[in-house]
This record gives structure tokens, sequence and C-alpha cells, in this order.
């Protein structure tokens, strides 16, 4: 099933991956704030940079006067970046003031986001927080003085919780309550915390056990066990089904409106070997063909946008 996403966050995505006048992919160098979000290893990251026009005497009044990002992750996690970008920009914010953007201004911008996209929006959020951080070191600013928490130890330290996406308690007891997660499905699509091999949803001192410390204990609920393959093949039975060159068609569509743009800021690009079922056979082809990451490409980039935009069914086998 493909993603149902506004026309706006569309529109911005496009707009960004052809590098359209006024977007924000990109990097700032020697920039004034550098943060990072996330990681390869999950499917999203994100690295924001922002450059200040300093004050002379108070850095607390620097502004911020351009933003920009790398994000390795699917269209809600360019479109999200490109937002935030694009809101602080506007806003002509001190970077202390920058940190009043949350994650739910940058939905809003975009008309909404699918609830299992929300975390691409926090990672931005998290990241502008990081880059704040920065820009205070390198300044001077004592963001405790000034009531200003970032947590920075939280990752570091604590009792790990989610072992696949490395997220301890402290941190996962923090954004329960600064997003108002009550339950482990609202979790898992702010923060992805539980998102892949789901063991630490039940397990003692687990994402049930933290949200019965914050919320106290909740009412008792059916549990939901892992889709099997006939359960999915249930839920998708009522689904209309294309036909092999409808879905073929959809394949290049959006392999030409999304994916090959990209490559080819690279130098590279992506070509169709074959289309069995939806099994996708192809290969990498220009500067992209020897790069070291070119599965990783292939899995987080080609595949994962194909799932979204097409049926998420789909694997792509390399050739």
């Amino acid at each position: 099933m493909a993603w149902q996403y506004s026309e706006k966050t569309k529109q911005i995505f496009m707009d960004a991956v052809h590098g359209k006048p006024g977007t924000h992919m990109g990097e700032i160098e020697q920039p004034d704030g550098i943060g990072e979000h996330g990681s390869i290893a999950c499917g999203d990251a994100l690295r924001f940079t922002f450059r200040v026009r300093r004050h002379p005497t108070d850095p607390l009044q620097d502004v911020i006067t351009e933003a920009r990002y790398l994000t390795f992750g699917c269209t809600s996690a360019i479109a999200s970046s490109e937002a935030l970008c694009t809101l602080i920009e506007q806003g002509a914010f001190t970077p202390i003031g920058a940190l009043k953007v949350t994650n739910r201004d940058i939905v809003a911008y975009l008309g909404g986001l699918p609830d299992q996209k929300i975390h691409c929006s926090v990672m931005g959020a998290e990241a502008l927080e990081a880059a704040v951080f920065n820009w205070a070191q390198k300044r001077g600013v004592d963001l405790l003085s000034l009531g200003i928490d970032m947590h920075t130890e939280e990752k570091e330290e604590g009792r790990l919780v989610c072992q696949c996406f490395g997220l301890t308690e402290p941190y996962l007891k923090r954004k329960i309550r600064e997003l108002g997660l009550k339950t482990i499905t609202e979790i898992t699509g702010a923060i992805k915390a539980g998102g892949a091999c789901m063991s630490c949803h039940h397990k003692p001192g687990g994402l049930q056990d933290l949200l019965n410390e914050v919320w106290g204990p909740q009412p008792l609920t059916l549990k939901l066990l892992p889709s099997t393959p006939e359960s999915r093949e249930a839920a998708t039975a009522d689904r209309p089904v294309p036909s092999p060159y409808q879905f073929n068609k959809q394949v290049e569509k959006v392999l030409d409106q999304y994916v090959r743009p990209m490559l080819a800021r690279d130098g590279g690009g992506v070509e169709i070997v074959d289309i069995k079922d939806t099994a996708v056979y192809c290969r990498l082809i220009g500067a992209c063909a020897g790069c070291g990451g070119a599965g990783m490409t292939m899995k987080l980039m080609v595949e994962r946008t194909l799932k979204e935009m097409v049926d998420d069914r789909i694997r792509i086998i390399t050739v």
C-alpha cells in the first residue's frame, strides 16, 4: 500500500529532489551550528546545518540566515527537512528562538503526515536541537543557565530499551511526555522505537512498562500479534490489483519522478532489467555502479521509494 501524502508534501519533495531554487538540500560549509539525528543503519538519517548573522557583542541576538540539510530517508523525511529549513528562515529566528519550532509545526506546514511517518518530523526537531547545542558551544552560551536542557546525556547514559534503534529509557520517557504518546503504536510512529524486532514492546522494563510509569497503568487491551503471510494476504485481498503492464508503468513513473533525479545528482542512475510479479530486477549505472554504498542505495532509496509510492510488497533484486 502506498503512503497517502498531502499534495503539499509531494510537491515539496519533488522540488527538493529536482534542486528547485529556494529549496534547502545541501550542506553549509563551516556552519555556525551542525546537528545530526538518526542513523543509516535504521534507514533514516539527517544532518542539519545553519549559518547565523553574528551580533557583535551578544550571541543571544545572533539570527539564523541560512539553513540546509542532508537527509538519507524517504519522501516524508526530505519534505520534513525542507519544512524545517523554510520555517526557520522565514521566521528569522535566533538559534534559541528556533527551538520553538516543533515537530507539530513541521507536520502542520506539510498539511499532515501519515501516523507511521511522524518520526520523520521528530527527527528534524531533534537535529535542530543538536545544531543549537553545537552553536552554543562555539559561541560560549550557557544553555543551562537560560533554563534550556538539551538532554545531551540521554543516548549515552541510561538503560537501553530499544536495541534495534539504540534508544535509552531517559530518552524514551522524555519523548513519551513531550509528544503525549499513549500507546506502543504511537511510540513507534513518532520515534521508531519498537518498530523492528518488537521484542521491547511488552518485556519487563519495555515500552509498555515505560508508558505505565509515565501515565499510570492503562486498561487491559488485546495485543496485536505480528502479521503472518496469511494475514497480510487476507488484508490485501480486496485491494485493486493492477495488470502487469500497469504495475510496470507505475514503477517506471516513480523511478523517473523520484529516484533517478536524486541519483543523477551524483552522476548515476538506475535501469530496470526485468519485473516478475512484485520483484523488480534492476542495476545501478553511471557513478552509482561502482559506489561502495550501492547495496544500501538499492535498499534504502530505490526499494523504499517504490514500496511507498507503488506497493509495499515490492522487492528489489540487484543484477
